[in-house]
């Protein structure tokens, strides 16, 4: 098995979806036939190019006639500011409106740190200030290197907040933090091997690292500004650090790190402990499973294991956990695309339950939905995100930016489910009811109330799809882009059926070139409306 070998063909149009959805949150008819056309590797250049951001910075309109603004960028103190949940959720917005107007790995990567540093937005993660310098944070390393942001975001305020390291004292340690940096952000566990201890580390590492950390806390006001990533980040209390030297077990070869009692001697004790960590090879192997299960498929056999992961981790580790060139390596790959073995179509493609996230946004670009702009149009704008974050998201079981634990949402580490998880008898209605409520105008998954956005499918058919007024030709050229893999000729019948509603063939063409001829979409509206509802639902869609 050589899966790793590059694949040096255009993709075609199977594999550039397949490529775009695992790659992107951002999901278009223009960018699947510019995909199709790429090789693999030109794609992933494209996927990693410098693009502009549409929303520069967070606004809030309210109090009404003084508004906070654009209030992330003020010197005055962030906890300052009232309405903190519903700030933190126009942050999240922010990311969401620039994330789905460019097709960008930056997104997805910054998504996957985010299960891989996990901080949740309303459980402790602090001012909605602190959390948008967070999701800065996340983005600048998204291209960038793992064992760097390790280092960073132990100085992040909102992850100081959120796992108590603020608290953590030489004299009152807290070991939240120490311990979940070793268990769910970097080595992982391992198999146990005794009581409390692992593999990897034991109670005594943890031990060690909280006193490492300690002494490194919150700094409130944002005026320490990090000078590699220019993000306002914690400060050290240096009477509150432990000053003594720190020990690790035989899983870290007994390494002693020499205790400092300075400023940069506390910074260097962390840039020490965590060259340590990621000098194990458990440590480049934990982040490529991660990356396959995110980005390929949740389980592996030990033939994927020993050719596959094995391999990728031994790159990351030699290119000193810069994520781009693995990545690289794994997105072009043979494997990636299924074609390691006899059979191109058993494995990969369509093997993964959308997240409620990439459903609702994948449907919104695909159908070009007109959003109201978050600066020009902000009343209609936050109406809209409200019915995405706090029905449609909330229903589907996910909190976006805020899973319910540390070890972030249940589809991205808990076995056998994984992400299986996203689709369940409680989240079903609402991921059935969401391509209702943008056909609609209306919160189907809630109130019932408009969210100021309607799809208009007869414009967008009569503009995208090449030949709408054959409905044979119409479903198929959908059904193409929609899934995975083609539907055969009876799922086509059973589409066309409903699109024809009993009718014969002509009613849909004479329909279609009387609304091209007069303009009016009546029919052919009620029509769509009906066919791209069951295309959505129907279960190859909830697949990628």
């Amino acid at each position: 098995m050589n899966g790793l070998q590059q694949y040096t063909q255009a993709l075609g149009l199977r594999k550039a979806k397949h490529l775009l959805r695992r790659a992107s949150f951002n999901y278009s008819v223009e960018a699947l036939n510019q995909f199709a056309e790429l090789t693999p590797e030109q794609a992933f250049s494209k996927l990693t190019e410098n693009q502009n951001i549409e929303w520069t910075e967070p606004y809030d309109p309210l109090p009404n006639g003084s508004p906070d603004g654009n209030w992330t960028s003020s010197s005055e103190n962030p906890n300052s500011f009232s309405g903190q949940g519903r700030k933190r959720r126009i942050v999240t917005s922010w990311w969401w409106y620039n994330t789905i107007n460019k097709s960008s790995l930056k997104a997805k990567l910054t998504f996957f740190l985010h299960t891989s540093f996990t901080v949740s937005k309303d459980d402790g993660a602090g001012s909605s200030t602190h959390f948008f310098d967070h999701l800065r944070l996340l983005e600048y390393y998204a291209f960038g290197n793992l064992k760097a942001l390790a280092k960073k975001i132990t100085f992040d305020n909102s992850m100081l907040n959120y796992l108590d390291n603020t608290q953590n004292n030489a004299n009152n340690p807290n070991e939240n933090y120490a311990r979940e940096f070793l268990e769910l952000f970097t080595i992982l566990k391992g198999p146990q091997n005794g009581n409390g201890n692992y593999t990897n580390y034991t109670e005594h590492d943890i031990q060690q690292t909280a006193k490492v950390f300690s002494g490194i806390k919150t700094k409130a006001d944002r005026s320490i500004i990090d000078s590699d990533t220019n993000l306002p980040m914690g400060r050290i209390v240096i009477n509150q650090h432990d000053q003594n030297d720190k020990t690790f077990s035989s899983a870290f070869n007994y390494q002693t790190i020499t205790g400092r009692n300075t400023e940069n001697g506390i910074v260097d004790e962390l840039n020490e402990y965590v060259e340590m960590v990621f000098s194990m090879d458990a440590t480049a192997i934990s982040y490529c499973r991660k990356l396959y299960r995110f980005f390929v498929k949740s389980e592996w056999d030990e033939n994927v294991e020993n050719n596959i992961i094995t391999p990728l981790a031994a790159q990351l580790k030699n290119d000193n956990y810069n994520i781009l060139p693995t990545l690289k390596t794994l997105l072009t790959s043979q494997h990636f695309y299924d074609l390691d073995d006899s059979d191109s179509t058993d494995e990969i493609l369509g093997s993964i339950v959308k997240s409620p996230l990439q459903l609702i946004s994948e449907t919104i670009s695909f159908f070009k939905l007109d959003i109201p702009h978050p600066t020009d149009n902000s009343s209609d704008f936050y109406t809209f995100f409200s019915f995405i974050h706090n029905s449609y998201l909330a229903a589907a079981g996910m909190n976006l930016w805020g899973p319910d634990s540390v070890a972030g949402y249940p589809a991205h580490y808990q076995e056998p489910d994984f992400d299986r998880h996203w689709f369940s008898s409680n989240t079903v209605l609402s991921r059935y009811k969401m391509i209702d409520s943008l056909i609609s105008g209306r919160n189907r998954v809630g109130n019932n109330g408009r969210i100021r956005v309607e799809l208009d499918l007869p414009n967008f058919i009569k503009a995208n799809m090449t030949n709408p007024s054959n409905a044979t030709e119409l479903i198929t050229e959908l059904s193409d882009y929609l899934y995975s893999e083609g539907i055969d000729s009876d799922r086509k019948d059973y589409f066309v059926e409903n699109l024809l509603e009993g009718f014969p063939d002509y009613y849909w063409t004479n329909a279609w070139l009387q609304y091209e001829g007069t303009g009016d979409d009546s029919v052919v509206k009620s029509r769509l409306n009906a066919l791209i509802t069951r295309m959505i639902n129907a279960p190859e869609f909830q697949l990628m």
